[in-house]
């Protein structure tokens, strides 16, 4: 089985940049390098056959490349904790029209579509059971990182192991 999903992979320089906003929060397993992407939709675990459709499905996709700009810092809860750490991206519009024509394109080949709200972001911690205060956090990131130009966007695999995931680029598809 593969688990699969979409996301651009920021340059570089915007990497650098993520990475030195990271620490000082008790708790927080922060992401590393090779972790950092925006994610346009999560497929999920398939056979190496659908994985072959969905990839193909996604060579269909057309959209103009995106100027992104990363700013603003969220968190996702669940069950009352926090649960990731996360920096927003805009613009929403663009890159949740992107979303919905990779979502349409997925549907196509008989995977179910996005059941959740779109909420474009790049994840930058994830915590246990005991996070810290991030409330510091909050208040010291609030830098814009950006614009970059998401120019491509990726076919990513996951692969969960004992130190969290490691993710992998399957496929880049250019956006013209």
């Amino acid at each position: 089985m593969h688990r699969l999903f979409v996301a651009i992979q920021p340059p570089r320089p915007i990497r650098a940049r993520l990475l030195a906003l990271m620490g000082g929060i008790i708790g927080a397993r922060w992401q590393s390098d090779a972790q950092l992407h925006l994610t346009l939709r999560f497929i999920g675990e398939l056979d190496r056959h659908r994985a072959e459709d969905a990839a193909a499905a996604l060579g269909t996709v057309h959209h103009a490349p995106i100027a992104v700009t990363l700013e603003g810092i969220g968190q996702f809860d669940r069950r009352g904790r926090i649960d990731s750490l996360w920096i927003g991206a805009r613009p929403q519009a663009a890159l949740t029209q992107l979303h919905n024509k990779i979502d349409q394109a997925l549907v196509r080949v008989g995977l179910e579509p996005e059941g959740r709200a779109y909420l474009p972001h790049v994840t930058l911690a994830r915590f246990g059971a005991h996070a810290g205060d991030i409330g510091g956090f909050v208040a010291s990131a609030g830098a814009t990182i950006g614009p970059f130009d998401a120019e491509d966007f990726c076919l990513y695999e996951s692969h969960l192991g004992t130190d969290g995931a490691a993710y992998e680029v399957v496929a880049r598809y250019p956006l013209a």
